[in-house]
C-alpha cells in the first residue's frame, strides 16, 4: 500500500480507537495489528505529533508489569479534528466506492462486464 496513503489512514485509525478509551502506545498498536500492517516506527510518531498539536493529552498510569504507561486521551481540539476527518474520510471513501462499484460488487460480474465490452 502506498505509504502517503496509508500515512493518513492511520492516523485516523490512531484517532478512532482514542475517541473510545485512553490507551497506551503498545495498547494501541495492538489494536490496529488486528486489522492492518502497522508498526510502532509508524505510530508514536503520529501519537508524539498530534499530542504536541493539542489533540491529545498524556498521562501516567500504574502497571502491575513492570514501569507506568503513558496513557494518551483525547482532548476536546481533538475530538473536533476527529468529526472533520471522519466527515471527509465518509465522503471521500463513498466516493471511492461509487466509482469502482460501477463495474459491479463481485469480480465476477466486474470481469463478465469488460470481457462483454472486449
Amino acid at each position: 500500500m502506498n505509504a502517503q496513503f496509508k500515512r493518513g489512514i492511520v492516523e485516523l485509525c490512531v484517532l478512532s480507537i482514542l475517541v473510545e478509551k485512553d490507551n497506551y502506545g503498545y495498547e494501541i498498536i495492538n489494536q490496529l495489528s488486528e486489522h492492518i500492517d502497522v508498526s510502532e516506527n509508524a505510530i508514536y510518531p503520529i501519537l508524539r505529533r498530534l499530542t504536541k498539536e493539542g489533540y491529545f493529552e498524556t498521562y501516567l498510569k500504574e502497571s502491575n508489569e513492570g514501569a507506568p504507561r503513558k496513557y494518551y486521551k483525547m482532548s476536546e481540539k481533538g475530538f473536533v479534528y476527529y468529526i472533520k476527518l471522519r466527515e471527509q474520510w465518509d465522503q471521500f471513501i463513498g466516493g471511492v466506492y461509487h466509482i469502482i462499484n460501477k463495474g459491479g460488487k463481485k469480480y465476477e460480474e466486474i470481469f463478465r462486464r469488460f470481457k462483454e465490452r472486449t
